[in-house]
């Protein structure tokens, strides 16, 4: 009887293994990455109202740092939380006509 449970946890055991081999093979990510952090970031928008530029930045990066977020999310959020005249200044900086949208 023990045998027998000990061949089933043996090849559950097996069965998992194989799992996580393909799973690593696939390129599946293993890592979570914790994207409701992004509401801990504040909307910037560089006026004298608004958080300084180093709360905005410290609260991306600390976020990014327990989300464990990559370099390009962490870019990509700050991006998304510009908000009025900083946004403008981003979006418009060194283009010659203003063209695109807001």
């Amino acid at each position: 009887m023990a045998d027998a449970r000990l061949k089933t946890e043996l090849t559950e055991a097996k069965a998992e293994i194989q799992r996580l081999k393909d799973r690593i093979s696939a390129g599946t990510p293993t890592v979570h990455i914790e994207l409701s952090l992004i509401t801990l970031v504040s909307k910037w928008t560089g006026s004298d109202a608004a958080v300084t530029l180093e709360e905005f930045l410290s609260s991306n990066e600390t976020s990014a740092r327990i989300g464990r977020w990559k370099e390009a999310d962490k870019l990509e959020i700050a991006l998304l939380k510009l908000a009025g005249p900083a946004k403008t200044f981003y979006v418009y900086k060194g283009v010659p006509n203003f063209t695109r949208t807001v």
